[in-house]
């Protein structure tokens, strides 16, 4: 198991009580120090992993009760090293969770039905896996926080990898892009604002339930479901003109006036407060784009594309003079890959219709106007893009593939570090493992000591 799928399997531990078989008889299987891994703890994390198609390289009752006694491990030395996480970190990392079980598996009823215990037992058992799964990271990035990598261990490190052991370097594309928002008219947002203040004049004058107004009209659709919730959230979290208003909200309740971001319109309530977090709710609502609108604003790209082709403006003058993209507008229209953070994208990793355009262009070619949804808006953009660069699928080699490279020697050389840290903490450790599991093989030979 290399070091990524480690620390992923036990960032992943959260045994949140997901109903064992009813005739498994529970009991002690492992103790690692003053700490004991329960036979229904192994149980749960094996029904969980199945729901999320989770394959095991071997037996899961083997790997996962190993994976269990590492974070034991990281969460004894942190309390030596006197590591702590902030309630106001796990409370985000609750809401995002739950959040995503909600719209897994689709409602309230069904999650409480799953997990077989309340929405609020669920948050409550959350609370506890969260906070030990976020300490176990600090101490595994403390372990691997000085490594270092020079040109010369890169090299060394290339060097010795066998011919088939070379990785494939998948075809990578870069992609400029220019994004054009329409134009809508001022009697169309004035209507959008209008049916948001009566709303909130609604819930403020106690007529109606906010929670209520938010399933059946708001259109987030992440948090339509769930009543408009947003959980728990710092400033940084959101952009600025939702923050700025939903941390000016004092009385729990209370609906603000409405507010004007990317996104859309909306009004929010504040539900509670705690330090420097708040808890609230908000109603999103968009302007609606007629077919006019919409053409005229392909038809004003496709002009801005023209001038491109024709030469009188390059693509990234362009993207500097026209986009609405504040990501890209700066760079050029240059897309950036948030997967890995460099402006290369395999094709998979672009949007879908992006990849769909640009995988009929040529290098320099600038598409024809098309529309897309912008995931992350919750809406549709209106773009054109142009094909910067491609590279075909190869091995890696030094001159094209440095970083690359670095990244693989990095993993090695940080796997190296917190296996060396496992194994001399396994040593330095009262271990116990029931009989009737030792007939495994573990990846650390270890844990079965002489007795």
């Amino acid at each position: 198991m290399n070091l990524k799928h480690k620390l992923l399997g036990l960032l992943c531990m959260a045994t949140l009580g997901v109903s064992a078989q009813s005739n498994m008889v529970d009991g002690v299987v492992w103790i690692v120090g003053d700490n004991a891994i329960m036979r229904s703890e192994v149980e749960e994390q094996r029904v969980r992993a199945q729901f999320e198609g989770t394959r095991y390289s071997g037996d899961p009752y083997c790997i996962i009760p190993e994976q269990l006694a590492i974070q034991k491990l990281f969460l004894h030395q942190a309390m030596l090293d006197s590591i702590v996480v902030s309630d106001g970190q796990v409370e985000s990392q609750v809401a995002m969770r739950v959040n995503y079980f909600l719209s897994e598996i689709g409602s309230k009823e069904k999650v409480e039905e799953y997990f077989g215990k309340p929405l609020s037992q669920l948050r409550e058992d959350l609370r506890d896996v969260v906070r030990d799964q976020m300490i176990a990271q600090q101490i595994q990035s403390k372990l691997v926080g000085n490594i270092t990598v020079t040109p010369a261990d890169v090299r060394k490190y290339f060097s010795r990898l066998p011919q088939d052991s070379v990785p494939m370097v998948p075809a990578t594309v870069e992609v400029e892009i220019i994004t054009m928002d329409p134009i809508i008219p001022v009697e169309e947002r004035e209507a959008v604002k209008n049916r948001l203040r009566e709303m909130a004049d609604r819930v403020n004058s106690g007529k109606t339930d906010f929670t209520m107004l938010a399933r059946l009209y708001s259109e987030d659709e992440a948090s339509a479901s769930q009543g408009g919730d947003l959980g728990f959230f710092g400033r940084g979290m959101m952009v600025a003109p939702f923050s700025n208003v939903a941390f000016a909200l004092s009385e729990p309740g209370k609906v603000s006036r409405v507010v004007e971001t990317e996104f859309g319109y909306h009004i929010i309530q504040l539900v509670e407060r705690r330090g420097d977090r708040v808890h609230a709710r908000h109603i999103l609502l968009r302007p609606k784009v007629s077919f006019e609108i919409k053409r005229n604003t392909l038809e004003k790209l496709d002009s801005v594309a023209n001038i491109v082709r024709t030469g009188k403006m390059t693509f990234e003058e362009a993207a500097a003079m026209f986009s609405a993209d504040k990501n890209t507008r700066m760079n050029g229209g240059l897309m950036a890959n948030e997967n890995n953070g460099s402006t290369k994208f395999e094709m998979k990793d672009l949007p879908q219709e992006v990849a769909k355009n640009i995988n009929k262009m040529k290098v320099g070619e600038v598409s024809e106007p098309f529309t897309m949804m912008d995931t992350k808006l919750g809406r549709e953009v209106y773009v054109v893009v142009k094909l910067k660069q491609k590279k075909e699928a190869h091995k890696a080699n030094m001159n094209d593939d440095y970083q690359l490279l670095k990244q693989y020697c990095e993993s090695e050389k940080s796997e190296e570090a917190v296996n060396k840290w496992i194994d001399e903490k396994i040593q330095d450790t009262y271990i116990y493992i029931d009989p009737e599991w030792r007939n495994c093989t573990y990846e650390h030979r270890g844990w079965l000591k002489e007795e």
